[in-house]
């Protein structure tokens, strides 16, 4: 694996967005996503999880410039995309495609099942129009749909069935990166489970890689092979999945790790629950130094004076002082 070059990079990447100005004309911003660093492999899945608002999601529309990067350099298969115009993005956008957290929303009502799944293939003026039916009645197969739902519309789905053809829409370019915002959250937890082994099955037979941001914490351990966790804008750990979830080190991982629901009732009595202490910080004056820092409790005096850099630690990368 180390002889492979990642699929994408994503180097020191920052996204803020305009807050308030004061009456001196003194500019403050929320620091959505504030110098994250990580690598995706070919044919990976990278989980990201994290409380609500920590930028997961601003993250990942920022990878596929729906937002505008401030800062840092997004690499796809070693080539800054985080500055090309519209016209140098096209043939990126055929590479990197998304599967949104609601299915509700993201269809037209307006359209056919058929004309959802092709539309992107028109807009890149791929194949000819018996053609894209073809394709448009393969992917339904693919995704465990019927190729007689081409002609009804969304509002005759159940929530699982619209996500599904969400995924052959996405699947229409024959992209190598998806990026999964939530894909699971809107639907039933009986669903979920399905579109999460559909998603696997895909990757297996594509070699697809995916950026994978969920709740369910779960979940993330199940699908993903590295996971990275996000707190306030920052990443504070990533690395292997199974070690991250068996042994993690940052005091904010040991915390959110230790409040996933457990099975078992007699081993959920025996399991020690880490209560965070203090209020999140405000995102757009967030501390001088560690962003948890406020709420550690493990901090030191020197975490409130800098934030502390990824440093390598057991076969991960960890943002604490603990481990510089």
């Amino acid at each position: 694996m180390n002889d492979i070059s990642p699929l994408l990079s994503i180097r020191h990447l920052k996204k803020y967005f305009l807050a308030e100005r004061n009456v001196f004309k003194v500019n403050s911003y929320v620091k959505a996503v504030d110098d994250v660093t990580f690598d995706i492999m070919p044919g990976e899945t990278v989980g990201l999880v994290g409380e609500s608002g920590c930028g997961k999601s601003t993250l990942a529309r920022t990878v596929i410039r729906i937002y505008e990067p401030d800062e840092g350099d997004i690499l796809y298969q070693g080539t800054n995309i985080s500055h090309l115009s519209t016209r140098e993005m096209i043939p990126y956008r055929k590479k990197i495609q998304m599967i949104f957290q609601d299915p509700y929303s993201s269809l037209n009502p307006r359209y056919t099942v058929g004309e959802t799944i092709a539309e992107p293939m028109e807009i890149h003026n791929m194949y000819d129009r018996e053609t894209r039916m073809e394709k448009v009645s393969s992917l339904l197969e693919q995704v465990g749909l019927k190729p007689d739902h081409i002609s009804r519309y969304p509002y005759e789905f159940s929530g699982g069935q619209r996500q599904r053809i969400g995924i052959a829409r996405t699947l229409a370019l024959d992209p190598e990166f998806i990026i999964c915002d939530e894909p699971i959250s809107a639907l039933d937890v009986s669903i979920q489970a399905q579109i999460i082994n559909l998603l696997e099955k895909i990757q297996d037979e594509k070699k697809i890689s995916y950026l994978f941001i969920a709740h369910d914490l779960a979940m993330v351990r199940h699908i993903s092979h590295k996971i990275g966790v996000m707190y306030l804008g920052h990443l504070v750990e990533f690395g292997d999945a199974e070690t991250v979830y068996n042994d993690p080190l940052h005091p904010y991982t040991k915390a959110l790790m230790s409040s996933a629901p457990v099975p078992d009732p007699k081993t959920a009595r025996k399991e020690r629950r880490i209560e965070f202490r203090g209020e999140i910080p405000s995102p757009i004056h967030t501390p001088a130094g560690c962003p948890f820092s406020t709420r550690c409790p493990e901090c030191r005096p020197e975490c409130r004076i800098a934030p502390p850099v990824m440093a390598k630690q057991s076969g991960r990368r960890v943002a604490c002082y603990k481990y510089v």
